[in-house]
């Protein structure tokens, strides 16, 4: 297939899909400015997949995430035996995510989480556990040892006589020490964690969540079959140094599709009148941090919150 026709191919993606996945910037409070990308070198060169790598590009999609969505429109195509432009992929088996063993998975948990609240402190914590949330983590952030082991065992002290699941981000080895529901990785934490230490986590029988920023990072953490996926961030977010731009609720509705095998939460920048919207795309949980410690009443916002997302199961 010539230049020209590939061209063509990857201008009919584009125009059925820009309208939901479009690098574009409006002004309500549902979108987020993406900006078109340049497109990476290629590592194939059939046509489907020469044109899907240019237009997801030209969408916003950043290079993994690009490559990856090439790698689906191509696997599409020769699963149906058809160039179908206005499917986006959304089949697992496209993704390679077929075909897990369950044997390594790590221990399921709710689908529906809930409101996750992510705390900076144990006393935070506590607050927001005896206020009903449902599921809470502790981020502390620290570099001394003794105080992140202080800390972690207050977290799991605080939330004795609750309903509520504790998750503890990155401090694992104290998780599993605490007797903490869980751990919650980020997908820099989970690339650096050696072989011996995730089988640590997984021998402990806690469950393990993980962050995503996009396609190819939602890949790499099916590898782990953890047992929830943070999808993010949905919205512009002060609080941590974001690599990828956010991702906008039309791509987080696409992640749903793609991930609903497992357990989902959005996070990122999510105030309380984006709830409807990021609650309709079907995940289980949208996790807030500012939306509670920034609130004039704690309390109420938890409670106005909670109400907004369906009834979570309880374990």
């Amino acid at each position: 297939m010539h230049t020209a026709e590939i061209q063509a191919l990857a201008d009919a993606i584009v125009h059925h899909h820009s309208a939901t996945f479009g690098a574009r910037l409006h002004h309500d409070a549902n979108s987020v400015e993406l900006v078109p990308q340049p497109t990476p070198p290629a590592l194939r060169t059939e046509p489907t997949y020469l044109a899907a790598l240019q237009a997801c590009s030209r969408l916003g999609f950043i290079a993994v995430d690009a490559e990856c969505l090439a790698q689906a429109w191509q696997r599409q195509a020769e699963r149906t035996n058809h160039f179908d432009v206005t499917h986006w992929p959304d089949d697992p088996q496209d993704f390679g995510l077929a075909g897990a063993d369950p044997a390594q998975a790590f221990p399921a948990c709710p689908r529906q989480l809930g409101l996750y609240g992510v705390l900076p402190t144990a006393e935070w914590v506590g607050r927001m556990a005896r206020a009903g949330v449902p599921t809470v983590q502790l981020r502390f952030k620290s570099d001394n040892a003794a105080a992140i082991r202080a800390e972690v065992r207050a977290a799991v002290a605080a939330v004795q006589g609750t309903n509520a699941r504790l998750f503890i981000n990155d401090h694992w080895r104290e998780a599993i020490d605490a007797g903490a529901y869980g751990i919650h990785v980020g997908q820099e934490d989970l690339d650096a964690l050696a072989g011996e230490h995730l089988a640590a986590i997984h021998a402990s029988g806690l469950p393990l969540g993980v962050s995503t920023h996009g396609y190819a990072e939602m890949v790499r953490a099916h590898a782990v079959q953890p047992s929830y996926i943070a999808l993010g961030a949905v919205f512009p977010t002060t609080l941590k140094k974001m690599a990828t731009a956010p991702q906008g609720v039309a791509r987080l509705q696409a992640y749903v599709r793609l991930m609903q095998a497992y357990p989902l939460v959005a996070i990122g920048g999510i105030a309380a009148e984006q709830f409807g919207d990021i609650a309709a795309t079907g995940v289980g949980s949208i996790a807030v941090v500012r939306a509670l410690v920034n609130a004039p009443d704690p309390e109420a916002a938890a409670r106005d919150l909670m109400a907004r997302l369906p009834q979570p199961a309880q374990s």
